[in-house]
Formats: C-alpha cells, sequence, structure tokens
C-alpha cells in the first residue's frame, strides 16, 4: 500500500473516531444506502478497449440487462440516479431512473478509468502488447503506468457516492459506472491493496456493488448480480478467460 493510501486511510479512521467521542446525533443513525452498478454490456463488434471514447452503447443484450435490474429495483426505496456521461452507462441507468419518476443525473467522477491503450485492440496477438513502442507503458503495474491511478480513481469515485448518498440521505441511490473505478473503490473501502489480477474482479455486468452507510460513514459492502443469467459464461466474476478479443477486453479493464 503506498504512502497515500495510508495517509487516506488513517484520515478517515480519524474522522469516525472523532464522531463516535462526540456522540451520535440524529443524523449519525441515518441509513442510506448507495448502489454503484456497472453499465450492462456493450455493443463492440471489432474488440476494442473502447475506454472514454464515445459512440458505444448498449448491445440488445445490454438493455435486456439493464432492464433486469430495473426490475430488480423497482421495490427500493430509490431517490436518486446518476450516471458516467458515457452512453453506455446513461443508457444503463435510464430504465431504472424511469421505473422511480426520475431523471437520470451525470457525474463524471463515475467515469471510466483513463488508458493509453483506448481504441485499440489489447493482447499479444494483433494488439497493442505486440509493439515494441507500447512496452514502456506497461513497467509499472502497481499504478498503474497505463492509465489513470489506482488511488485517483478511489479518490473521485469516493467523492461521488458520498454525493449520492447526501443527495438520498435516508433512502436510496443509484450509481452507473465502469468496472475497474467500482473495483478499486470496493477494495480501497475493504481495505484490500488496488494492483490486482483484473481476472478476480468481482464486478460481473450490470452487477450492483452496494454500499450501505450509518449516518456518514459505510458500514457494509454487499455485492449481487440481478442478471447474472443473462451474462456469458466466460465474462462472469470468476471464470475461466477464454481467447480472443472478449479476454483481451477483460484483461484491460474494460
Amino acid at each position: 500500500m503506498s504512502q497515500g493510501e495510508d495517509i487516506g486511510r488513517d484520515a478517515g479512521t480519524q474522522a469516525l473516531d472523532s464522531g463516535a467521542a462526540h456522540g451520535a446525533t440524529k443524523d449519525e443513525k441515518t441509513v442510506t444506502v448507495v448502489h454503484v452498478m456497472r453499465h450492462g454490456e456493450v455493443h463492440n463488434p471489432t474488440g476494442l478497449l473502447y475506454g472514454r471514447l464515445p459512440g458505444y452503447h448498449l448491445s440488445d443484450l445490454g438493455r435486456r440487462m439493464a432492464d433486469r435490474v430495473a426490475e430488480h429495483l423497482e421495490s427500493r426505496d430509490i431517490t436518486h440516479v446518476v450516471a458516467s456521461p458515457l452512453e453506455r452507462a446513461q443508457e444503463t441507468a435510464t430504465p431504472i431512473a424511469k421505473a422511480h419518476g426520475l431523471d437520470v443525473g451525470t457525474d463524471a467522477r463515475l467515469i471510466e478509468a483513463g488508458n493509453v491503450f483506448e481504441g485499440k485492440t489489447f493482447g499479444v496477438g494483433d494488439g497493442a502488447l505486440r509493439r515494441p513502442e507500447n512496452w514502456r507503458h506497461l513497467r509499472n503495474p502497481f499504478r498503474p503506468s497505463w492509465g489513470e491511478s489506482y488511488l485517483e480513481q478511489v479518490v473521485r469515485m469516493r467523492t461521488a457516492i458520498e454525493s449520492a448518498k447526501d443527495a438520498a440521505r435516508g433512502h436510496e441511490a443509484v450509481c452507473v459506472s465502469h468496472q475497474l473505478p467500482i473495483w478499486v473503490l470496493r477494495s480501497f473501502v475493504e481495505h484490500r491493496r488496488l494492483w490486482h489480477d483484473p481476472r478476480r474482479r468481482q464486478c460481473t455486468l450490470a452487477s450492483l456493488t452496494s454500499f450501505t452507510f450509518l449516518g456518514d460513514r459505510i458500514v457494509s459492502v454487499g455485492y449481487s448480480e440481478p442478471a447474472l443469467d443473462l451474462v456469458p459464461p466466460h465474462l462472469r466474476a470468476g471464470a475461466k478467460q477464454r481467447g480472443g478479443k472478449g479476454a483481451q477486453q477483460r484483461s484491460a479493464g474494460a
């Protein structure tokens, strides 16, 4: 763990200890749930690492995933829905917001992680890793050197869910984001190192990583997959990867 991560955790711990010392107020007893959802499947026939590129929309299957999660959350006390500005996230959020009579808000802090391989196929065969000029980007997997740092992702994602919690205080919120930012946020909250094997992320398409707040403290983290039966088996959490463009996409954190 880096010094910056230690400082962030120490500051958070001090803040919690300070609140406990003064006794819990009514607001500190309020329960709020923020569901951070990964978008549904994207139409990407060429297998590019699309990253933050515009123009990548949900596939027909991805829309079914979004509808399934909307049905799953229909009975929940959702009062705030917000999404990354990218089309696939906005489209995933739309049926959820509609089911609760809400508009979809946009929060740029929920956007996909920046990546120097954006717009390229990612892999050894005919992908970006075959070209020696790209190897320099792989020098530090702990930061990582090929894109936005893990800690930067944690900072923006944590502030995004704090804003959602404040907007839905006493109720529930949904934030639609992307796999890597969601996973590093969860890893940070659960006190795991941020660098990891991407094949071991527990964050499938259209999954929900749910943060329960008591006042302003996160007291539990839950994970569910309401659309699991719609997710191709090789893309499920813990599944053995098969070769080809789909596997390249997943390894790159799409």
